[in-house]
């Protein structure tokens, strides 16, 4: 009895040492369904508002709410707390109004009994829309107008990125698909015709043709020639969208090309990093961004490896997430050494019945990874700091007209691998990165993802929602 006693107890403790405290989240998200880009301004629809409000109440009943399934420890539930928090949107009409809708949904009003204060002379003042919380969204003026520009690389501002893309118009695989779907994108005519010349109507345009079937699948409830709209013929016109876009945002040969991936790569690490070093004060960070981002993170990470689906563009409201994670006791805040990380990819408005799906990162198997390996498989492709900007996208002018002129010296040509040598992010001391970095690089940081957020791309299928089962590895 005595022995079975205390098996028992070495049972319930090590399931205690095993259990998972969530520290922290870094959250892309995606905006939700707009009007047409060919059309612009392109602009936020009804549906999208409400694809974007859902996707922010899923992430409140996963990390913040009371009886959240994998709560952030020590996270406000019900008011917000502006320290906990950071929200990033470039200035765009469609990306800035989707974060507003996402943060509705994360922190909604609180009530009349909560939002109202007594001032001194005895009046109550309550807060309006029945205390409906103000949360700041960082504005960055890169990125301006994203949703309106149909060229995959026109808001990258990175010269070596735009010429690396441009090259794909001279492959052999281009000049193939321009002429064996030339007979479809011309049966496309009566379809598109009332926007796009007849001259425009062909594979160069893949992207523009398909966003126009595509809204139009959604919203317009008759097409004429209604025959010739069949789910067949947007599907094939998604897919060739999808083969055209990712050729444009990602090369494994040509890494630069990829830029908007990399500079997203090393702002999650950065901002991953202050949640570690604030002693878990900093817990939810969240951007959005295009599509092309996510797009060329994920060749980047090496994730079409794992799933084919990754080739192609996530659907309206998509999001990729980032859990710092550790199985140690959280007091005092647990050392770099004891923090793992775990990605997650959601495809389109998660319901309240889904869960976001764990993928390996970086060619490996496991779905976690210790933070020093988290940052060093990050560190093979991220771009985390002007000067490293500056010298792989070979920009002389704007911001980088003041760079000293050793750091032009000899740039790598079409390559963003010739930075690392000044971007590299350290996990010395204990395994923290950047300890000694100020808040100014941050913010240059910052800056510069979102500066090539506008960066959009387009996918294959729809992922599907495996039963993935997260698993917790030991350290490697």
């Amino acid at each position: 009895m005595i022995l079975r006693t205390l098996l028992s107890l070495c049972l319930t403790l090590r399931i205690a040492q095993a259990a998972e405290t969530i520290l922290g989240v870094y959250i892309f998200s995606r905006h939700g369904d707009r009007t047409p880009k060919a059309l612009p301004p392109a602009n936020l629809t009804d549906l999208g508002y409400q694809e974007i409000y859902m996707s922010g109440q899923i992430f409140r009943n996963r990390y913040v709410a009371s009886s959240a399934s994998t709560k952030i420890a020590g996270i406000n539930t019900d008011v917000v707390k502006q320290s906990q928090i950071t929200v990033q949107a470039p200035a765009d009409t469609v990306l800035m109004n989707s974060a507003m809708g996402f943060l509705q949904g994360l922190y909604p009003p609180v009530g009349s009994s909560v939002a109202t204060e007594t001032l001194r002379n005895g009046s109550q003042i309550q807060a309006p829309m029945n205390g409906y919380q103000l949360i700041p969204i960082q504005t960055v003026s890169g990125g301006t107008g994203s949703e309106d520009s149909a060229w995959l690389q026109g808001a990258s501002n990175c010269g070596k990125a735009q010429t690396s893309s441009n090259q794909y118009y001279s492959t052999p695989e281009y000049k193939q698909l321009v002429s064996s779907t030339n007979d479809f994108y011309k049966s496309l005519s009566p379809l598109v015709n009332g926007t796009f010349s007849q001259s425009n109507i062909n594979y160069a345009n893949a992207y523009s043709i398909f966003d126009v079937l595509n809204v139009a699948s959604i919203h317009n409830t008759t097409v004429e020639p209604s025959n010739l709209f069949t789910p067949e013929v947007l599907f094939q016109a998604r897919t060739l969208a999808d083969t055209h876009e990712y050729n444009l945002a990602f090369n494994a040969s040509d890494p630069i090309r990829a830029i908007a991936g990399a500079t997203l790569a090393a702002e999650i690490v950065q901002q991953l990093n202050t949640t570690i070093t604030s002693g878990g004060k900093n817990k939810i960070n969240i951007q959005f961004g295009a599509y092309a981002s996510f797009q060329s993170f994920f060749g980047l990470a090496q994730l079409p490896a794992v799933n084919a689906d990754f080739y192609g563009i996530p659907d309206y409201a998509s999001s990729m997430t980032f859990e710092l994670f550790t199985t140690s006791s959280t007091s005092p805040f647990p050392a770099a050494a004891d923090i793992m990380v775990r990605f997650l990819f959601n495809n389109g408005t998660a319901s309240n019945n889904s869960e976001l799906v764990s993928y390996p990162l970086f060619g490996q198997s496991k779905f976690t990874l210790p933070w020093s390996s988290f940052v060093d498989g990050m560190n093979k492709f991220a771009i985390g700091s002007q000067q490293a900007w500056c010298q792989a996208c070979g920009n002389t002018t704007g911001i980088c007209a003041n760079m000293e002129s050793k750091t032009m010296t000899n740039p790598t040509s079409n390559s963003a691998s010739s930075s690392q040598s000044c971007n590299r992010m350290s996990p010395k001391v204990g395994g923290v990165i950047g300890a000694g970095v100020t808040v100014a690089v941050m913010l240059l940081v910052e800056a510069l993802i979102l500066l090539v957020g506008g960066l959009r791309l387009i996918r294959k299928k729809r992922l599907e929602k495996k039963d993935d089962k997260v698993e917790i590895e030991g350290k490697t």
